[in-house]
């Protein structure tokens, strides 16, 4: 995903933006997102408890409407891991909405959406498809069409009697530990590929004032030469030192 990209899909009308995680911190993406004034829902896996905070803080100076997602960013990942209760960690800590995107399967996947909506989830995100043997690690941590049904009917069930419901489920998923968020070692793995650095959406000549249409955030952030994403704001206004090529990566020691 990209500014580029939503800036076609809001052509198209979409009505809201979801934002994955390893997007938390595209400023550049999450700056256009805002100023369309749609509501945002983003996912918070693979991301620090200060990460989380640099991107609330920054949604939050553009009024955004916007809801947060607990996620763990492993496909599938194991119920020992879910940390549902970061869940109510966020509730504490962020007066918007809380969410949970879940990457469990099989058995697990009602049981963990209940346990989440029991500490405080409002919106329960589940990766759908019609076949886990699809390629791509996003099948593999899906629910089926079948699967899909029961979840939602187990959602419904547990708004009319809660504890009718929650009753049903395994045991270990109410047994949950209140904690911060944190960054899993399963998770790191994934950050150098994920996070975007800021680059030249253009030739930019030495001299010239860096306007927010001449930065793109883009990928591998672990093999770009540019300050990360979440830097964008820290780049606009400066002056180019130097001539600057389409698509180097930018660095706050060339501006002024």
């Amino acid at each position: 995903m990209s500014r580029g990209a939503a800036k076609k899909l809001n052509e198209l009308g979409v009505e809201l933006w979801k934002v994955g995680s390893g997007d938390l911190l595209d400023f550049v993406m999450l700056d256009f997102m805002a100023s369309t004034g749609k509501p945002i829902i983003i996912s918070s896996g693979m991301s620090t408890d200060e990460e989380v905070d640099k991107a609330v803080e920054f949604l939050k100076k553009r009024n955004a409407d916007f809801a947060l997602l607990h996620c763990v960013s492993k496909y599938p990942c194991p119920p020992e891991e879910l940390r549902l209760g970061t869940i109510e960690y966020f509730k504490k800590k962020y007066d918007v909405p809380i969410g949970f995107s879940d990457h469990s399967v099989g058995e697990n996947v009602i049981d963990s959406a209940l346990a989440a909506i029991e500490e405080g989830a409002q919106i329960i995100e589940k990766h759908f498809s019609f076949s886990r043997d699809l390629w791509g690690s996003d099948h593999k941590a899906s629910v089926t069409p079948e699967e899909k049904k029961r979840l939602i009917d187990a959602i419904r069930e547990f708004e009319k009697d809660a504890d009718k419901a929650l009753a049903k489920i395994n045991k270990a998923f109410r047994r949950i530990e209140k904690t911060d968020k944190i960054l899993q070692e399963g998770e790191a793995v994934f950050r150098p590929y994920f996070r975007k650095a800021l680059v030249a959406a253009r030739n930019i000549k030495a001299g010239e004032t860096i306007k927010p249409e001449d930065v793109y955030a883009m990928r591998p952030q672990a093999h770009i030469d540019g300050h990360p994403s979440e830097d964008f704001e820290k780049v606009i206004g400066k002056k180019a030192k130097k001539n600057l090529k389409k698509l180097s990566g930018i660095k706050l020691k060339d501006l002024s």
